[in-house]
């Protein structure tokens, strides 16, 4: 990539435009994030998790915008709780943070020999049942435990993946970040060209990874009940469902703490039938979200809950988050 000049003179001797350069600043955070990632890739695994832990501490006692959103949340979905148990949850988050980050870090070093040493299946039997009716998998999933290595590892274990991912504002990190999560064969779409992408990927018999837990503007999801409130939910996995008939399996990266290691959890989703189509894509998509807050429920220290998941609001309800 060439960063030193915007334009070029032609043999004619006029100039022929070139991209436009990156602004400074875009090329600081590609810079710091590049070398941040190489620094923590060239070092032993369980010594990156150590530098990454330390990390991980310093962001929770130095990013108190995210602190104050994920005790909203807490408070939101477990009002019972104590404000000590809340801070627990919290704390462990970004410490899932931290090991988040050492892997992705190691992810040029991962393959088919070692994968095991960082992620496991657990139910793969219901991934191979969808993927041999040859429609194509839905794969849902949600912000919680390794997310990015769940697909990664897919690809390692010789089912590269396609997932949807928002473009990045800054185009050379945007690059380098889709370059580690596709080492192992997956595709990253475009959230923008998401529909056309999706529904090729799907008519070719391969796999798509969806995130179902992000809050979504009106006009692009639905409101269904999350931990009791209503949240606007996005509908693609439904609507790519009942268009294609492709099957649906719901997959998490959950790290077992008796392992040391994570285990890739897929489990098989029913289909629920309505007369209404408009009621069927809403049912399936109250479904989707029921399972993400039943396992959320479980393993509360795995999910993003400094996310302002709940920003969105049904018409005439005032905003929760100031």
């Amino acid at each position: 990539m060439n960063l030193s000049s915007p334009e070029q003179q032609t043999a004619f001797g006029t100039s022929s435009p070139q991209p436009q350069q990156p602004p400074f600043a875009h090329r600081l955070e590609y810079w710091t994030a590049a070398g941040l990632l190489k620094f923590l890739g060239g070092l032993p695994h369980r010594l990156a998790h150590a530098v990454c832990a330390l990390l991980a501490w310093l962001s929770y006692w130095f990013w108190p915008r995210l602190r104050q959103v994920g005790h909203f949340n807490l408070r939101l979905a477990f009002p019972d709780w104590t404000d000590s148990q809340r801070r627990k949850v919290l704390r462990g988050l970004f410490r899932n943070f931290g090991r988040m980050l050492a892997d992705f870090a190691h992810f040029p070093h991962i393959h088919r020999d070692n994968i095991e040493r960082f992620i496991i299946y657990d139910g793969f039997e219901a991934f191979a049942q969808a993927h041999e009716q040859g429609k194509g998998v839905l794969f849902l999933t949600a912000h919680f435990g390794n997310w990015e290595l769940s697909s990664f590892a897919h690809g390692v274990y010789g089912y590269p993946l396609n997932f949807i991912v928002r473009e990045l504002d800054n185009r050379l990190l945007d690059v380098f970040i889709n370059s580690y999560r596709c080492r192992s064969g997956g595709r990253a779409i475009e959230k923008r060209d998401a529909a056309r992408e999706v529904l090729r990927a799907l008519h070719r018999g391969e796999a798509v990874g969806i995130l179902a837990d992000q809050n979504m503007a009106s006009s692009e999801g639905a409101f269904v009940d999350f931990f009791g409130h209503l949240a606007c939910t996005t509908t693609a996995p439904a609507r790519f469902a009942r268009k294609t008939g492709a099957p649906i399996v719901f997959g998490l990266a959950i790290w077992d703490k008796k392992l040391k290691k994570y285990r890739l959890r897929f489990v098989p989703v029913p289909w629920i039938r309505r007369e209404n189509p408009e009621e069927e894509i809403l049912a399936n998509t109250a479904n989707f979200t029921k399972l993400i807050e039943e396992n959320v429920r479980q393993y509360p220290d795995q999910w993003l809950w400094v996310h302002r998941r709940w920003k969105t609001r049904p018409p005439g309800e005032p905003p929760l988050y100031s």
